[in-house]
């Protein structure tokens, strides 16, 4: 009988058990190299990575636009809630003081008894007098219940300003909301860049910046220091250009007294600008006030076609109309080209051309 007594199962346990989970894992493991191989991530050339870095600066760009544009719309919401606070405040003193003057009144009937007006005839000791005194107080009535219906129309007018308030801070939250998720938008691409650069080595780093900020467009052969490359610019415009007005000279010369500063997305100078910040600063330094962003700047004067380009004219760029710089003449534009750069000088042909402005 204990011939064909089944065979006890042994279960793994302590250092048998570990041995059989290592042989499994490794059996795997083993499998898995087997099924095909594994490859790292190929490395980028210099060339690819800048096209990467190209297109997320250029996403930046447009979410610094969006950012910018948001940013305006919040300090609109936030002025107007200000303005809508004050003037509920200013009804509510006012409708503090009508009330005050009705309580006033009603004390002084409260004083006099409330007596029949008949009753108070009768016993006035002179008729005439109280009488006139009878008309004064119908006239007082007719006042007070204008007082009452200026109260109630008070009243109407505060819970009206108070639930526009309630809008505008709606407004605000979901503004500052868009801000929020803008600036992570901003933030992430930035650091993506960032990440692809470091595969770069330093001088192909400094020749990255140096292509876009000067219109090279290449990797090889460009070097030199900011210092020098702001000098080379202030050279780089073909023969000196008249502009079309004062304004618009006034611009230009604000736009060269600008190179060199550094990019920051979100800044409106004097010490850092971004795109359409330099241009929105170089053209309020004419007496011009242009709008914030990109996509508002375009519509802000007359449309002009490449081939009618004047000094001052605004010069827009890709298909979503995420870049701005200033005409200068010459076939050249100043602009704050993307983080890590400094406003210079380059090639208006150096970026997709998507318009052109010219001030009023």
């Amino acid at each position: 009988m204990a011939a064909h007594r089944k065979r006890k199962q042994r279960s793994f346990t302590g250092n048998a058990g570990r041995t059989a989970a290592t042989l499994v894992l490794a059996g795997a493991a083993t499998a898995t190299v087997f099924d095909g191989p594994v490859h790292a991530e190929p490395r980028l050339t210099p060339a690819q990575v800048k096209t990467k870095v190209d297109k997320l600066y250029e996403q930046a760009e447009a979410a610094t636009d969006r950012y910018n544009g948001a940013k305006e719309k919040a300090k609109d919401a936030r002025t107007s809630l200000s303005e809508l606070r004050d003037e509920a405040t200013r009804r509510t003193d006012r409708l503090n003081t009508s009330r005050n003057a009705l309580g006033s009144v009603a004390a002084a009937q409260y004083r006099s008894g409330g007596l029949d007006p008949a009753v108070q005839l009768a016993l006035s000791s002179k008729p005439d007098q109280f009488l006139e005194g009878a008309a004064l107080v119908e006239r007082a009535g007719a006042r007070q219940a204008e007082a009452l219906d200026g109260i109630r129309r008070e009243l109407a007018e505060i819970a009206q300003l108070r639930s526009q308030a309630d809008d505008q801070l709606a407004t605000l939250k979901a503004r500052e909301a868009e801000l929020a998720k803008d600036k992570t938008v901003i933030q992430g691409k930035l650091d993506a860049a960032q990440r692809l650069l470091t595969q770069l080595t330093a001088a192909q780093r400094a020749r990255y910046t140096r292509a876009g900020q000067y219109g090279g467009g290449s990797m090889t052969g460009v070097t030199g220091t900011t210092a020098g490359a702001v000098r080379a610019d202030r050279s780089m415009v073909r023969g000196p250009v008249e502009a079309p007005n004062p304004r618009a000279a006034a611009a230009v010369a604000f736009a060269y007294g600008a190179l060199g500063r550094p990019y920051v997305w979100g800044a409106t100078g004097p010490g850092s600008f971004d795109c359409s910040g330099l241009t929105q600063a170089a053209w309020r330094s004419a007496g011009v006030s242009l709008p914030r962003t990109t996509y508002t700047q375009i519509n802000s004067g007359r449309r002009v076609s490449r081939s009618e380009l004047a000094p001052g004219d605004l010069v827009f760029f890709f298909s979503g109309i995420s870049h701005v710089g200033i005409y200068v003449g010459g076939g050249q534009i100043i602009h704050a080209p993307r983080p890590g750069s400094v406003v210079s000088i380059a090639p208006v042909d150096q970026m997709p051309f998507a318009g052109a402005t010219r001030p009023a």
